[in-house]
């Protein structure tokens, strides 16, 4: 009897495969729509400087997560960490739901920081895709994780306007509408997480201190690129709902808005996976610094934002999915888990500050003032990028 090893390695993966992609698009479902109304329920109560807040609270429990659930990850296993992530986050949609209610702005920014950890969980869950694959794939892995966010963070924002009608219909406030939203996505993804990969990795510590692993090329580069990717991207689009809001525009039209930019941000991680697999990191995240200088350009200068914003998406991903793939693809086995985890905790605790500053950019100087620096940071590390190609190159010629 022939037995098609290929094809039993696809039934294989298909179940953890379902699983992650599903959390993952749940998660990012759940982070797209409370960012949203978060931001705005902060504008309206504590000023457009600070509507930020509740975003900058998310994203620094995501960084929180990324190193709770990577040392939970080498105890127990993908699936565990997965789990605790998504019900942390399920529970933080209920304080949410019940600070936006009573007019606690406290109780939502807690609520945001648990969110956050489940956020921390689907990013992850890029790593624990790749590990799936052979090396020779894995830029595919993480494009198709990352695709996968598109389904939740595209359709998320469109739900707004609708949850917000649905609560103001029952007598309530309708930002409590998105919360609850929020809070059946979490408890959603947690379920879907039972598929999850259950290997426990139990990897050793590494051989080298963190800090003199994250100074190689590989981490050194990864880390760099995702951090102004997402520095970039998180100021920019934090802004653009209070901005939207303060010129009158409605739940369903910022909704429409975030739907453009996220598609850019996940529909064409298939294609980016597959340009990583065949012609490397370099020049896949090169090209996404170059359309992140094209975009901010273009949005600090453009009436219309939409064609703008949809390039910022894609560059993010260029960048996201070109770093996170050198990182599984090129680590040494025993040390990849540590520096994961640690890139992404880096890379979520530096985009806080900027989800913070956007808003106090905005209102102190408009959008142009957010877009143009946001530019100067992304030429600033393309140039250092470039210059690091070329010494690469010299060396290999000699």
């Amino acid at each position: 009897m022939v037995i098609d090893v290929g094809k039993n390695r696809g039934t294989r993966r298909s179940r953890p495969m379902t699983a992650l992609c599903s959390g993952a698009a749940l998660m990012n479902a759940a982070m797209a729509v409370a960012s949203a109304a978060s931001t705005l329920v902060a504008g309206d109560r504590l000023g457009a400087g600070w509507g930020g807040v509740p975003v900058t609270a998310g994203i620094i429990g995501t960084g929180a997560g990324a190193i709770v659930l990577t040392r939970l990850t080498n105890r127990a296993g993908r699936r565990g960490a997965l789990v605790l992530g998504y019900v942390a986050a399920a529970a933080g949609a209920c304080l949410a739901v019940a600070g936006v209610t009573r007019g606690d702005m406290i109780g939502l920014v807690a609520g945001m920081l648990l969110l956050g950890l489940g956020n921390a969980g689907a990013q992850l869950s890029r790593y624990a895709a790749a590990e799936l694959y052979p090396p020779g794939r894995r830029g595919f892995a993480v494009g198709l994780v990352v695709w996968s966010a598109a389904i939740g963070a595209v359709g998320g924002p469109l739900l707004l306007d609708p949850t917000g009608d649905a609560a103001a219909g029952m007598g309530f406030t309708s930002f409590a509408g998105p919360f609850v939203l929020v809070l059946l996505a979490c408890a959603g993804a947690a379920a879907f997480s039972a598929g999850a990969p259950a290997r426990a990795e139990r990897t050793a510590p590494p051989r080298l201190p963190l800090r003199e692993l994250a100074r190689t090329p590989v981490a050194r580069s990864s880390l760099a690129v995702m951090v102004t990717a997402q520095v970039v991207m998180v100021a920019v689009m934090t802004a653009v709902p209070l901005d939207m809001h303060m010129h009158g525009h409605g739940l369903g039209a910022v909704g429409m808005t975030l739907a453009g930019h996220t598609l850019g941000m996940f529909a064409l991680s298939p294609v980016t996976g597959r340009l990583f697999d065949r012609f490397g990191a370099r020049p896949v995240m090169l090209g996404g610094l170059l359309l992140l200088i094209l975009s901010t350009g273009l949005a600090a200068a453009a009436p219309v934002r939409s064609v703008a914003l949809f390039l910022l998406g894609y560059g993010w991903n260029l960048c996201f999915v070109g770093g996170s793939g050198q990182l599984a693809r090129d680590l040494p086995e025993p040390e990849r888990p540590h520096v994961e985890g640690a890139v992404d905790a880096a890379v979520w605790t530096i985009a806080a500050a900027a989800s913070l500053l956007s808003t106090v950019l905005l209102s102190a100087g408009g959008y142009g003032a957010l877009a143009v620096p946001a530019c100067a940071l992304a030429a600033l590390v393309t140039i250092a990028q470039a210059r690091g190609n070329w010494r690469t190159r010299g060396h290999r010629g000699r």
